[in-house]
């Protein structure tokens, strides 16, 4: 690990405060020496076995990713461009209730086979884990970024109750509890909850806060995708701040967006709800991605009733005509829960990946289009899909609204996340483009935020959050994850027809010290460890 001085940078330090100009020094991985307007004041200029020059580039600490879906990304495909060329050097993984650790071999197969469309089936992937601590011991033997962890919610109730749809007796509560405790002790840093995903679903909301407040004492963070984010949105962002204030926890708000048509427009009610419960003392922040549309698996939108016990059960009913047809009814007349309360609209939803390589004539298209162009309702040829493909496909649903995204990027406790889905022919542009997206387009195209606060909400305030003690910032003594990208170029490659083309504008990633990407090329180097939570 040789010495680097990063020379004649426009450093922007995570903090929101104005850029400087300055050398950095970089050496044992961390940041050694930061000499301001070092040319300029004509003082003695710190020197390294190797000089980077970066004038007309800026420094920033190196992004994070604070709602990421690479948990098995990472260990399929270490070199993970499609992170490290954003300059991300963190991702948090675990989310929406639904990973992959803790489990056991039953729960293991059942998550496989639910979050397919998330990840793959993962054939491909030696599962030689199964606690929370074992996983992270997994990360640890070499990948592209940095991983934090999430317990996922929805899996520690597969393991401990099953996927039906119940409550909790008193011994399961305990066990979840032990389960959700034990992660902790691991080093995860908080719990996720997909509160539309089975089992999560099943949840009782005193069920979620005896959870919470485990997490609480150990200093970790509740990070929910909340009960609904169509009808009653409002209300799913109020039941979670109200559940954890009750358990004393802080809150992290996934993909904090305002969808479908009931919506529009409702970005500034959500805010002056947190504003209300920030000002009287609770702990909450959120992510967003800078896209309207959002991305899951088509299986997703089913209503919970036809999701009770598992894939294997929803398969089931989905074969039977006369529950297909109750199936059909609650997505296109009721709303189903699982999307969120409103009526399905075939024509917002877009196949972008299958598990089944034989089905990749619908990618690429609606539900709506693909029925037309084979003469059928496009129920069934959702459900031909979800029984062929073994509940696989993957979907954008474009159902979110601008003005919402950029009202809600702009508030004070406002955090980047992809939400990317890697897995599919044709994912979301998201997964491959947010951060420079963020950067490109609405800092320097469209003024939304300014740089330096843009890069606070990508890198010191979600470094916050976490509680890293040493991460986030450009500052000396922290650890050298750092991201150099020219303010005038830098701009995400992914479009929805090209979604897998790489950012531009980014030359240099470093983690520990180390180049990951540069001069815009992947480098060989895996600095990437698990981050564990920080012991109060």
């Amino acid at each position: 690990m040789e010495d680097l001085v990063v020379r004649d940078a426009d450093v922007v330090d995570g903090t929101g405060a104005d850029s400087y100009r300055a050398d950095v020094l970089i050496d044992g991985g961390r940041i050694v020496a930061i000499v301001k307007e070092a040319a300029a004041a004509g003082c003695q200029r710190p020197k390294a076995t190797r000089e980077l020059d970066a004038e007309g580039l800026v420094l920033s600490p190196g992004f994070i990713d604070m709602h990421a879906h690479s948990d098995l990304a990472l260990l399929r495909d270490p070199g993970h461009s499609a992170k490290a060329a954003q300059g991300v050097t963190l991702e948090v993984l675990g989310q929406d209730g639904l990973s992959y650790a803790p489990v056991d071999d039953r729960t293991l197969d059942e998550v496989r086979r639910a979050i397919a469309g998330w990840n793959g089936p993962g054939d491909d992937i030696d599962f030689d884990w199964r606690s929370v601590g074992e996983y992270l011991d997994r990360l640890d033997r070499g990948i592209a970024v940095n991983a934090a962890y999430l317990i996922p919610q929805g899996t520690v109730r597969a393991l401990a109750v099953g996927w039906e749809d119940r409550p909790a007796t008193p011994r399961e509560l305990d066990r979840m509890r032990q389960l959700v405790a034990e992660g902790l002790e691991q080093g995860a840093v908080g719990l996720s909850s997909g509160l539309t995903y089975t089992p999560g679903m099943y949840a009782e909301n005193t069920e979620l806060t005896e959870l919470c407040r485990v997490v609480a004492g150990y200093g970790g963070y509740y990070c929910p995708h909340h009960r609904s984010y169509g009808a009653g949105a409002l209300e799913a962002y109020a039941e979670m701040v109200e559940l954890t204030g009750k358990a004393g926890c802080a809150l992290h708000l996934a993909h904090a967006t305002m969808n479908f048509g009931v919506n529009e427009g409702r970005a500034p009610e959500l805010l002056a709800l947190l504003d209300e419960a920030l000002d009287g003392g609770a702990d909450i922040s959120l992510d967003t991605y800078p896209y309207t549309p959002g991305c899951t698996t088509l299986a997703a939108l089913l209503p919970s009733w036809a999701s009770e016990g598992g894939p294997a059960e929803i398969l089931r009913r989905l074969a039977d005509d006369e529950t297909a047809e109750r199936i059909r009814h609650d997505l296109e007349v009721t709303g189903a829960d699982g999307c969120h309360g409103v009526p399905v609209d075939w024509s917002t939803i877009e196949i972008s990946g299958v598990t089944d390589p034989a089905l990749g004539e619908f990618v690429g298209r609606t539900v709506r289009q693909s029925s037309a162009l084979r003469g059928e309702a496009p129920w069934t040829t959702a459900r031909r899909l979800l029984l062929d493909d073994s509940l696989g496909p993957t979907i954008l649903q474009h159902v979110g609204h601008e003005e919402n995204v950029r009202t809600i990027m702009r508030h004070r406790v406002h955090t980047g996340g992809s939400d990317g889905i890697l897995h599919g022919a044709k994912p979301h542009p998201r997964a491959y483009g947010t951060f420079p997206h963020y950067l490109g387009h609405y800092v320097r195209e469209l003024g939304i935020l300014p740089l330096e606060e843009c890069v606070a909400h990508l890198t010191g305030r979600p470094a916050a959050r976490l509680r890293l003690p040493d991460r986030g910032l450009v500052r000396e003594g922290y650890r050298a994850d750092l991201v150099l990208f020219d303010p005038r170029t830098v701009a995400a490659g992914s479009t929805y027809e090209a979604p897998r083309t790489l950012p531009t504008g980014i030359p240099h990633v470093l983690i520990d010290g180390r180049f990951v990407i540069e001069d815009g090329r992947r480098t060989d180097i895996l600095a990437g460890r698990a981050v564990r939570r920080t012991p109060l």
